[in-house]
This record gives structure tokens, C-alpha cells and sequence, in this order.
């Protein structure tokens, strides 16, 4: 099942308007990398192409609707990792994401320690049985 992609901008991430940090999104780039190509065609071509079509699409593109996340602390539901698997992909390197992983098997490990040791707790068995009456 794929999703649908669009093109915006990303006013948040974008240096003068976005466009390239929207770009950088749309094709899964980094966005160093967008902007080296975008600096290098302007030189290269003369500039006055590029330099139209960026502010176009500065105009054209709408901005990137804002993420509704909630960040807590000891929430199990993250945002998936994306690994990157060659140097211009957006994405965290394999080794950072292997850690970032252990990290969160760490947190959950201890999660379920609590919840074992809570449970096997007479607490637990007192305030069942007060809860049966």
C-alpha cells in the first residue's frame, strides 16, 4: 500500500522559503545535498532560470501542514525509524539507528520490569481483592 506523496514547503527547515527542504522531503534526499545541487545549477546555468523557477515555486507550493504529535516520555509508539541506506537518503545511519533501538528496547525492558514486579506484588493482590468485593 503506497502513500500519496505532495510537494510542499518547509518553511520550518528552509533557510529563505522552504523549497528546497521541501524538496528534500519529496525525494527522500538530505537536505545539505538539495541545496549543494540548487547553488551549483544557479552558478552553472547562469542563474536566472533557477532563480525564477525557485521563487515560483516559493509562490506555487503551499506550505507543509504542521504535525500533530504528541511527545511523551514514556509513550512505546514512536515514529518509525528511517535508516538510510546510501549517503544522499534522508535517515539516520544503520549504527546511530541500531543504538537508537537498543535504546528503546532498554525503555520498555524496564517498563516491563515495573509492571512484572507491580503485579507480583501483594499491593497488587490487596487491591484486587478489595476490588472483587
Amino acid at each position: 500500500m503506497s502513500t500519496k506523496r505532495e510537494l510542499f514547503r518547509d518553511a520550518e527547515r528552509g533557510k529563505i522559503a522552504g523549497v528546497c527542504a521541501g524538496i528534500s522531503d519529496y525525494f527522500n534526499m538530505e537536505l545539505w545535498l538539495v541545496r549543494i545541487l540548487v547553488v551549483t545549477a544557479v552558478l552553472l546555468s547562469g542563474g536566472p532560470f533557477i532563480v525564477v523557477a525557485y521563487i515560483a515555486a516559493w509562490f506555487i507550493l503551499d506550505k507543509k501542514p504542521a504535525e500533530k504529535t504528541v511527545k511523551n516520555a514514556d509513550s512505546i509508539h514512536q515514529d518509525p525509524l528511517e535508516v538510510k541506506f546510501k549517503v544522499w537518503q534522508k535517515g539516520e545511519p544503520p549504527r546511530r539507528a541500531l543504538q537508537d533501538l537498543k535504546d528503546r528496547l532498554a525503555r520498555v525492558d524496564g517498563r516491563l520490569q515495573e509492571m512484572e514486579r507491580y503485579v507480583t506484588s501483594t499491593e497488587f493482590t490487596v487491591s484486587r481483592e478489595i476490588n472483587k468485593l
